[in-house]
Parts: structure tokens; C-alpha cells; sequence
């Protein structure tokens, strides 16, 4: 969710940002709740699949910003460099009604993150 929110408005809003979203561990499909949900604000993730994070992907971010589900110290490579902490709770398993309540608050966060991408 946090990518197709993040890439979304930042073509609204005519950033030069890319988000690229990816975990420790991965299913085999992205959550269909989630899915549903973000189609409800409009934003397809019709082209997203999950992916593992690589310690490539790392070294090629400018800013790495975890979402708190609880990962895996010992899987991450984002334990080795200062990352932002969303400490949101993981959509998956959730009711509707949940995955909503953290589809925005992802949402209120991009937004402040690219408020503040904008002002630089």
C-alpha cells in the first residue's frame, strides 16, 4: 500500500519520487483486502507484486522508512542504517475495517513525507 500511495501522489503533486516496497518475508500474492482498499481511494496495485528486500535495494535508496510489522532483526539489511519507523501494524490477516484504518494512516504519512520533499 505504501508504495502505490507514495508513487501515486507523488505524480499528483509532480515529485521526482519513487517507492519501491518490499519485506523480509513475502507471500505469494499481495493481500487482496489491501488491494480492495486502495482501489477504493482510486490507486491501483494492479502492477505491484511482493518482493524481498536486497541489501541492493538498500544501497540504492535515499531514504528507507520501515513500517513496523514486526520484521526480523536478523533478516533485514535496513538494521545496518538509520531507518524511519512507521510503527504500523500489519494489514495482513486483518478485518477490512482495519486494513482501511492503516491504508490511512499510511496515507496521512506520505503525505507529510512528501509535504516535506516538496519544501527542500
Amino acid at each position: 500500500m505504501a508504495e502505490a500511495m507514495t508513487n501515486t501522489l507523488a505524480k499528483q503533486m509532480n515529485l521526482p519520487v519513487r517507492a519501491l516496497s518490499a519485506g523480509t518475508v513475502v507471500g505469494k500474492s499481495l493481500n487482496p483486502i489491501a488491494v480492495e482498499v486502495m482501489r477504493e481511494f482510486g490507486i491501483s496495485m494492479e502492477s505491484q507484486s511482493p518482493k524481498i528486500v536486497t541489501q541492493a535495494m538498500v544501497d540504492e535508496s535515499d531514504q528507507i522508512i520501515s513500517m513496523g510489522c514486526g520484521v526480523d532483526a536478523e533478516a533485514c539489511p535496513t538494521r545496518f542504517i538509520l531507518t524511519e519507523d512507521w510503527g504500523l501494524d500489519d494489514p495482513a490477516g486483518q478485518p477490512i475495517g482495519r486494513v482501511r484504518e492503516i491504508r490511512d494512516q499510511i496515507r496521512e504519512r506520505v503525505e507529510l513525507l512528501l509535504a516535506e520533499l516538496a519544501s527542500r
